[in-house]
């Protein structure tokens, strides 16, 4: 019998797989191995990080909930605040004096969390893709994996998806994370170089239905002349192009910015922008990140709150190995657990947007007149909603919005 070869380093056994190494299964994937148990990460791309789908912005703050300090090669600029622009071009600015986030190169920094996952213990594989889940008696046992033309199986007590906004391996798990297509943006984004940024330390939002649709467009810097310059849409009513279409219209609208440009990377892709889940594991399984919509439905942002859901997932997976429970009552902590810590605040967040997405040009404008910036910053993270309530219902048509935020 001829032995097929195996990827380098693969065992038949894991106390536990992670399948894909974005930054939500990387993080995780680190925190158990450091108690000390065996962790298998599966990443079906060859090179982790790559290609990017994300605008690449996260907090100075999450990064050192991290261990980073942000001096690591993979910050790219530091930010330190933002401009919001109402579709009639009314300015907003923050500046908070000091650098409160940054724009990471994530080609770097996705590489930075698989580097410090295999440092605390857990193999790390690339180029390998989970093609179905082993069950026994019904609970999740472990994965079956394609490397090249030939598969393996490769058991596990726990099984991670962190897969992305695809989760194929959390729906065979009998999790319906199918999402709705209203709570699903399509993104389209350039990296381009030569810009015109009258301040490169600034994140820049669009808002406007004739130039996003339901979203919004956006500048982030990483550097003096360099940014991803992406748009996030909605679908259904009111979208009368591509995404690639609408940017592209803005971005020949704006010569004084992109005049002299040019696209050195292009990247597009889906955007979870609402529909968590309740329950977010199975017998052996447990689903995070975008698999699981646990990104800010405001502003798509997902590293942050994967990395999160990563942590507490880790916390609840290894308490559940230790007591050699990993039934989904004794997992479904970890259900509780996100709901209290993130839950709660990202399902304000997800009404938020229920309401921005609905109002016409003239809404966002009369609403642009009636905000002041903190206003704007304690919406977008779910605090003090009944105000913005308030002011709804001083508009006869947007009462029926007002009470969404209830």
């Amino acid at each position: 019998m001829i032995e097929i070869p195996r990827p380098v380093g693969l065992k038949n056994a894991y106390d536990v797989v992670v399948i894909g190494a974005g930054p939500a299964g990387s993080r995780c994937a680190k925190l158990i191995a450091d108690r000390g148990l065996s962790v298998a990460v599966f990443e079906k791309r060859a090179e982790i990080g790559s290609p990017k789908r994300c605008a690449e912005g996260i907090g100075v703050k999450a990064l050192q909930r991290m261990g980073y300090n942000g001096n690591e090669r993979f910050v790219a600029q530091y930010i330190d605040g933002f401009y919001l622009y109402a579709p009639n071009g009314k300015e907003f600015v923050m500046d908070y004096g000091s650098p409160q986030g940054c724009v990471v190169e994530r080609k770097v920094f996705d590489k930075f969390l698989a580097y410090d996952a295999a440092k605390a213990g857990a193999k790390v594989f690339t180029k390998i893709e989970v093609v179905d889940l082993l069950k026994d008696n019904g609970a999740i046992s472990g994965v079956v994996i394609k490397y090249g033309e030939d598969v393996f199986e490769v058991k596990a007590r726990v099984v991670v998806s962190a897969e992305g906004i695809e989760g194929k391996m959390a729906r065979k798990a009998g999790i319906d994370n199918t999402n709705k297509l209203i709570n699903v943006d399509s993104g389209y984004q350039y990296e381009m170089a030569n810009l015109k940024l009258k301040d490169a330390n600034k994140l820049y939002f669009y808002l406007g239905n004739e130039i996003a649709p339901r979203g919004y467009i956006w500048i982030f810097p990483k550097g003096d002349h360099v940014a991803n310059v992406g748009i996030g849409i909605g679908g259904g009513a009111g979208v009368k192009r591509k995404a690639k279409e609408y940017l592209d219209s803005w971005i020949e609208n704006h010569p004084e910015i992109f005049a002299d440009a040019s696209v050195i990377e292009e990247n597009a892709g889906g955007i979870p922008v609402g529909g968590l889940l309740k329950d977010m594991v199975r017998d052996g399984f447990v689903v995070i990140g975008d698999a699981a919509h646990t990104v800010n439905p405001i502003h798509g942002g997902g590293m942050d709150e994967g990395t999160r859901a990563g942590e507490i997932a880790a916390e609840v997976i290894c308490e559940c190995l230790n007591r050699e429970d990993v039934s989904h009552d004794a997992l479904a902590k970890f259900n509780e657990l996100w709901w209290k810590e993130r839950g709660e605040k990202l399902r304000r967040i997800e009404k938020l947007r229920q309401v921005i997405e609905r109002m016409s040009d003239d809404d966002l404008n009369f609403l642009a007149d009636e905000l002041t910036v903190q206003d704007i910053i304690d919406f977008a993270g779910g605090k003090n909603l009944r105000k913005l309530a308030k002011i709804l219902l001083r508009r006869p048509k947007l009462i029926k919005l007002a009470t969404i935020l209830r």
